[in-house]
């Protein structure tokens, strides 16, 4: 009896281990946005219900390294934003695009030098990109002659686009380097370092401001030592919010592992879903404990001031392949330069991981 017990003991053993065997590991680098909400919550709920796809997720630093990662080999997916997935995709053509993230859901924060000169509504959702920031960027230029740096994540980021857009409707010009004509422009600082960035500016007794998702110009808001001046939905309308975020995937895990990276895709979808149902409900009892694992220093005050219903500034709905919402991001950033060239959206586009509902 003992031997047939110890029979059926190792049987089980090399079952879940062949079992365990048959997953497929798929890599993915994130960085600490609520942009990236999603693919957290994907991992920490259903990453043990996927049975082709071992997934796992990679916390980068800054997006020159998640962009040196994935072109590298060192993943088979990255949530990037669209102007540098754009980008990417011109460096190597052989990647693709999978889905959305999510739509809207960045900010421009000011410091107390420029928020004093405005008259800032007491609700954020009533907060609009009016002329005022863009009348006291210029006017720190006529008075300094100088430039005004605005913190952005990345020169190839949609958080450029937005900014160039709001400036061009205010006629205040934007360069792309201190040393190009513009009473504005902006300048990489890292997600988690902008709310330092206006802290360190605001001590020299100099004017700040940061054009980042969210949450940060919350956090900023929260602790007191800045205003959020609007929100990138207000400048970019779109029916269903405007492309930001964006999923890549290798030409080697197409090639390789394609269905277990759709089982993930769903799952982000799935994931996405969650988040809207949470915060419909008000229950953040779930998703906090998840996104403050991965992203300690996202408060949750500001992470439930971020997912409020009531402002709707970040969804994360209707995440398949939106072609139209990438040409609108696409053609500002040409027209600004942030990218040299436009690309074949076509081609760029993978249809195999359209999912659910709004599946095409």
């Amino acid at each position: 009896m003992r031997g047939l017990r110890f029979s059926l003991m190792i049987a089980l053993l090399l079952s879940a281990n062949t079992a365990f065997a048959a997953k497929t590991a798929v890599k993915a680098l994130y960085i600490p946005l609520a942009d990236h909400y999603a693919a957290l919550v994907a991992h920490d709920r259903y990453a043990n219900e996927m049975t082709l796809a071992d997934y796992s997720l990679r916390r980068m630093k800054s997006w020159d390294l998640l962009k040196r990662a994935f072109l590298g080999g060192d993943a088979d997916m990255a949530f990037v934003m669209a102007p540098l997935a754009m980008q990417m995709y011109i460096d190597d053509p052989s990647i693709r695009w999978a889905g959305l993230m999510h739509r809207d859901g960045n900010a421009l924060a000011v410091n107390e030098k420029i928020y004093r000169q405005l008259d800032l509504p007491e609700e954020r959702r009533a907060r609009e990109p009016t002329a005022d920031v863009a009348e006291a960027f210029k006017q720190f230029y006529v008075t300094s002659g100088r430039s005004l740096p605005v913190a952005v994540p990345h020169l190839q980021s949609t958080h450029s686009v937005v900014l160039y857009q709001y400036l061009k409707n205010h006629g205040v010009a934007f360069g792309l380097h201190p040393r190009d004509a513009g009473e504005a422009f902006p300048m990489e600082v890292p997600p988690a370092d902008a709310p330092l960035f206006i802290k360190s500016t605001s001590a020299l007794g100099n004017p700040a401001a940061f054009a980042q998702s969210l949450p940060w110009a919350e956090v900023v808001e929260a602790q007191g030592f800045g205003k959020l001046a609007w929100y990138s939905r207000d400048v970019i309308p779109s029916k269903d919010g405007h492309v930001e975020c964006i999923i890549l995937v290798s030409a080697e895990a197409l090639n390789t592992k394609l269905e277990a990276v759709q089982e993930v895709v769903s799952y982000i979808h799935q994931a996405a879903a969650d988040i809207e149902q949470f915060r419909r409900e008000g229950n953040f009892s779930t998703l906090l404990p998840v996104i403050r694992r991965h992203i300690p220093e996202h408060t949750e005050d500001a992470i439930v001031a971020s997912l409020d219903t009531g402002l709707e500034v970040i969804n994360y709905r209707n995440l398949n392949i939106d072609k139209p919402g990438l040409k609108q991001i696409m053609d500002v950033a040409v027209e600004a330069g942030i990218l040299k060239q436009a690309i074949d959206i076509e081609t760029f586009a993978d249809s195999r991981f359209a999912v659910g509902e709004y599946a095409p």
